[in-house]
């Protein structure tokens, strides 16, 4: 819930100024709602994506202050984030919920970023390996082999949202590492090897290379760092390198 129309307008002019012109990884977006259709305008003739922050699992209804995955899709959303530790956290979401979320987006031909993680309770407890399984099983429930490469699963340890604890490129390894053998199991190696594995927790650009340097960790989902548009550049650079 950051940045009004007009920040955002600001923030576009300013970031398309210093992307790096060739190799970009690829970039997305996600902002509030009512930022989304100035944002798809702003970024139409450079390589970004735009996304949403949420979305309802149902087509429509009462549902007072929800957006459907249509809405979304026909304001030029590409992405949608499902299941953000503080929705979890304020919103009552369970993995059930983000299960309905999942196939909706797919349904509607958007991409799913799912998020799942733990809090520092249960990591001293040592039941992170279990509980991300778990959260995984359960937001791919039901989901196809073919729609598998259209997912990304962002790990976010609870503890390192909004704290400034990191967790250790190791740790954040060793649970993307956890993740992607979920898939396999599931789904194969190939569709393991196609899905995108994020990292997000206090990611900024210090720690961004050591990070992304994981073997299964694909990228970032950056919360505050990403808010500067040259602190965020120095992200999409480390993403950048070998």
């Amino acid at each position: 819930m950051n940045k009004t129309l007009c920040e955002t307008k600001s923030f576009a002019e300013e970031l398309k100024t210093i992307l790096p012109k060739s190799k970009l990884c690829e970039v997305v977006l996600c902002v509030p709602f009512v930022n989304i259709p100035a944002a798809v305008r702003l970024f139409k003739d450079c390589r970004v994506a735009i996304g949403a922050e949420n979305c309802h699992y149902e087509a429509n209804g009462a549902y007072t202050g929800e957006v459907t995955v249509e809405m979304l899709r026909e304001v030029g959303a590409k992405y949608v984030i499902i299941g953000h530790s503080e929705r979890r956290q304020y919103y009552n979401e369970t993995d059930f919920t983000v299960n309905k979320k999942v196939h909706a987006a797919l349904e509607a031909g958007l991409r799913p970023i799912v998020c799942v993680g733990e809090c520092m309770e249960q990591r001293e407890l040592g039941v992170t390996m279990d509980l991300i399984t778990y959260q995984v099983k359960c937001a791919l429930s039901g989901v196809n082999a073919d729609k598998m490469r259209h997912v990304v699963i962002a790990y976010e340890p609870l503890w390192a949202i909004g704290t400034g604890k990191t967790a250790t490129a190791e740790q954040a390894g060793e649970v993307c590492q956890t993740i992607r053998a979920v898939i396999r199991k599931l789904y194969g190696a190939r569709v393991a090897r196609s899905v995108t594995i994020q990292y997000g927790g206090s990611m900024n650009a210090k720690n961004a290379q050591d990070l992304l340097g994981q073997p299964d960790v694909d990228g970032g989902l950056v919360g505050g760092a990403a808010l500067k548009p040259a602190d965020f550049v120095k992200i999409i650079e480390a993403a950048n390198q070998e």
